[in-house]
């Protein structure tokens, strides 16, 4: 089972990378708009812009602005929102904009320099209203120690109306694991455990870097480990999934999960559930 997509642009500003009912999830749709500085001599000259939309029925779709600076426009039933998302350097940088777009929606986006944003797409029956997430309003923790610390901002959370999707992003420093201890959310067991698939996309600093992601189950019928570069794409449909970073480089992963209770209740790997134990002891043994 390859789980592992590369990042391969397609015609226009829109390439999809995980489509839903073509890969091993029920509900995740992702892909990437990518809109580029025009040179002077291209047809489209500076100060002309290029733009991109739809038209939303059965979904809910998530906006994560990665880089640059754009203006978002939603056309909803509660009214019109007409915002200036941005700017954001890179995602190593600057905390997220975002925007969530519900169903029987429609959005454009128009901008003048470069961009890239995530789009993130899951079916919805949910009648909600469109909401705009600004960096003040990310939430920042610290997870882990030691060798397994990072940085989790949650963006899309419980205090989005949305249906299925929860969506943040994970920073690991140079060497560190994320995911770990290594954790699962498989089966429909509350409260011990909810059934929630993922997809993470990865970008790397300095962008030559690598990581490494492992996936698998408890019985192994699933384990596949992948050398990560910028810009690939894991799908997760079950399993375990730790990501580590290549020594001298930072790694960045945006994360979607979507499930029909959108509830987050990982359950750990038990024989590496110790982690989460020690973790007191260690932070007290490294101040």
């Amino acid at each position: 089972m390859n789980l592992l997509y590369k990042y391969n642009p397609q015609k226009g500003f829109h390439t999809s990378i995980v489509k839903r009912g073509e890969s091993d999830l029920k509900y995740i749709d992702f892909g990437l708009l990518k809109f580029s500085e025009t040179p002077l001599s291209s047809p489209r000259r500076r100060g002309e812009r290029g733009g991109w939309g739809e038209t939303v029925t059965n979904e809910e779709v998530a906006l994560i602005l990665l880089r640059g600076e754009c203006e978002l426009k939603i056309t909803h039933d509660s009214g019109e929102i007409s915002r200036v998302i941005g700017p954001r350097p890179n995602v190593f940088r600057e905390k997220a904009y975002a925007a969530y777009i519900p169903k029987d929606s429609k959005y454009e986006i128009r901008t003048e320099g470069a961009a890239e944003i995530a789009v993130c797409k899951a079916p919805s029956e949910l009648n909600a209203e469109p909401a705009i997430i600004t960096p003040e309003q990310v939430k920042v923790k610290i997870v882990g120690q030691h060798n397994w610390k990072r940085q989790v901002h949650d963006i899309i959370d419980a205090d989005v109306n949305a249906r299925h999707l929860v969506i943040g992003e994970t920073f690991n420093p140079p060497g560190n694991w994320s995911s770990s201890p290594p954790h699962r959310h498989d089966y429909e067991n509350p409260p011990e455990e909810c059934d929630m698939e993922e997809v993470y996309f990865f970008k790397i600093h300095p962008e030559q870097g690598f990581g490494v992601q492992r996936v698998y189950t408890d019985d192994l019928s699933l384990n596949e480990t992948y050398t990560i570069e910028n810009n690939d794409t894991v799908a997760i449909p079950r399993g375990y999934h730790p990501v580590a970073a290549g020594p001298g480089y930072q790694l960045y992963y945006l994360w979607m999960l979507a499930g029909e209770n959108r509830v987050l209740r990982p359950k750990d790997d038990p024989n590496h559930a110790w982690l989460k134990f020690c973790e007191p002891i260690v932070a007290e043994v490294m101040k």
